[in-house]
C-alpha cells in the first residue's frame, strides 16, 4: 500500500488545529524554510521578496491580514489569476491560523500558502504534458502515481467522474485550481487514513465520529 512519500508535507500549525478542534490536516510545502515571523504584519528579512510584494499589493500591510478578496488580489499579483471563489475559500480554511476565528491569513500563513502553491504549480506543469493549461484524466492519474498514491481504479474513476464532469454529462479537463483542490484532498484523506492504519495494510476501522471529522472539513471549507 503506497502512502504518498513525495507529496508536500503538512504544516505544524494545522496539526495543532487538528488536535484542538478535531479537524483534519492538509498539504504544506517541503523544502527550504522562509523563517517568517508570526502574524504581526511584518516579514523577516529571509522572506522571498515576491511574497512581501504580493502581500502588500493587496493591502495586507495595512491590516496585517488578507481576507478573501485581498487574497485573490495577492495571488493574481503572483501570477495565479482566475482562481475560483471556491478554491480561495478552501485555501483560507486550510491555512488560517488555528487561533484565528476569521477566514483570513496573516504574513506567516500567507508565506506558507505561497510556497505551497509554487510546488503544486510545478507539479501541475510537469504533468500537463501538452501544455494546454489543463490536466486530463490520464495526466491526473500519472501525477497521483508520482506522489505515491497508487489509487484503486474504482477510486480513480470516482475522482474522474466528480472532477471531470461539467454537470451536463460532458467531460472537461482540470484547470490548476481544481487540480490543487483534488491533490490536497487526496493527500489529506490519505494522511488521516494512515493514522488508523499504522501497518500500511490498506484497511482501517473508523468510528462514525472519526469518519465525519475526516470529511466534514472539506464540505465546510466551500461554504
Amino acid at each position: 500500500m503506497a502512502y504518498a512519500p513525495s507529496a508536500p508535507e503538512l504544516p505544524e500549525s494545522f496539526r495543532q488545529q487538528v488536535d484542538e478542534e478535531a479537524r483534519y490536516t492538509y498539504a504544506y510545502p517541503y523544502g527550504q524554510p522562509t523563517n517568517q515571523l508570526g502574524s504581526s504584519g511584518m516579514f523577516s528579512p529571509e522572506t522571498h521578496p515576491d511574497i512581501v510584494r504580493s502581500f502588500e499589493s493587496a493591502g495586507g500591510n495595512r491590516s496585517g491580514f488578507l481576507d478573501e478578496s485581498e487574497l485573490r488580489h495577492a495571488l493574481s499579483f503572483s501570477g495565479y489569476e482566475g482562481i475560483s471563489n471556491r478554491t480561495i475559500r478552501f485555501l483560507l480554511f486550510i491555512y488560517k491560523s488555528p487561533a484565528e476565528s476569521l477566514l483570513r491569513l496573516g504574513p506567516k500563513e500567507y508565506a506558507e500558502l505561497w510556497n505551497c502553491l509554487a510546488q503544486w504549480r510545478a507539479m501541475f506543469d510537469r504533468y500537463d504534458r501538452d501544455r494546454s493549461g489543463r490536466m486530463n484524466a490520464l495526466e491526473l492519474r500519472d501525477a497521483f502515481y508520482h506522489l505515491g498514491y497508487m489509487l484503486p481504479s474504482s477510486v480513480l474513476q470516482l475522482i474522474i467522474l466528480s472532477q471531470f464532469d461539467d454537470g451536463t454529462g460532458n467531460t472537461v479537463d482540470l484547470c490548476f485550481d481544481r487540480f490543487l483542490e483534488c491533490g490536497m484532498t487526496v493527500k489529506s484523506l490519505t494522511e488521516k487514513f494512515k493514522e488508523k492504519d499504522p501497518g500500511y495494510t490498506g484497511y482501517a476501522t473508523l468510528s462514525y465520529d472519526a469518519f465525519m471529522s475526516m470529511v466534514i472539513p472539506f464540505i465546510a471549507s466551500y461554504d
